[in-house]
């Protein structure tokens, strides 16, 4: 979570979006490296279409900076680490999604809170002065809710499907998230390379979802 923070920091907007696209590779290698999970051609072939939708969406913007495509990378890394870790662990310790979040929270929590008391952020969150206001509360609340929903899916998903899929999933909801987005956010500039990136990757995680199915 720490390196996915910083690495959005480091980027721009479109540049991150694309480069954390390929999180997929790297959770195929990683999986292949801890388990020898092997994908067919069909699955690799989805797989790298939604790869190259990400680079033709982000064509445009891409803009070279070695600190930050490094930042990014380490954080596709680590995020394919994560979910390789889960997936392998939910399957050959027999916890359930809440057992698994349970173990995540206590071997992460103390970690996190000695981060954010050397970075200076305990204290700032404790002198915000809206702390404790009522509406701050209110919407901290169901946002603690919904990260505590997206936290038990993204850990269903990883164990009963694999780590892959979880990624694929992550990519294909930017399709909906952008489609929502020109629906609410009138009068956006119209890129066609961008549309025709979305496009692939729709398609792309498509066919992912059609050959896990079948088999193939």
């Amino acid at each position: 979570m720490l390196v996915v923070m910083e690495s959005v920091r480091g980027v721009n907007v479109p540049m991150y979006t694309t480069l954390r696209r390929t999180t997929v590779v790297f959770t195929m290698i990683v999986e292949y490296l801890l388990a020898g999970q092997k994908y067919s051609s069909s699955i690799v072939g989805s797989v790298g279409l939604i790869v190259l939708g990400a680079f033709v969406a982000g064509a445009r913007d891409l803009s070279f900076d070695l600190n930050g495509y490094a930042v990014v990378f380490l954080a596709n890394i680590t995020t394919a680490i994560y979910l390789a870790t889960i997936a392998r662990i939910g399957k050959s310790s027999g916890l359930n999604s809440f057992g698994l979040m349970w173990c995540n929270g206590i071997l992460c929590g103390p970690f996190l809170l000695l981060w954010t008391f050397l970075h200076g952020d305990l204290n700032a969150t404790m002198n915000f002065p809206y702390l404790f206001a009522p509406g701050f509360l209110v919407v901290l609340l169901f946002s603690c809710i919904l990260a505590f929903f997206l936290n038990y899916t993204i850990f269903l998903n990883t164990t009963l499907n694999s780590a892959v899929t979880q990624t694929v999933c992550g990519n294909l909801k930017d399709v909906f998230t952008i489609g929502l987005g020109w629906l609410i956010f009138r009068g956006l500039p119209f890129d066609l390379l961008n549309v025709i990136g979305q496009f692939l990757g729709f398609i792309g995680s498509g066919l992912y979802a059609y050959y896990k199915l079948v088999g193939k």
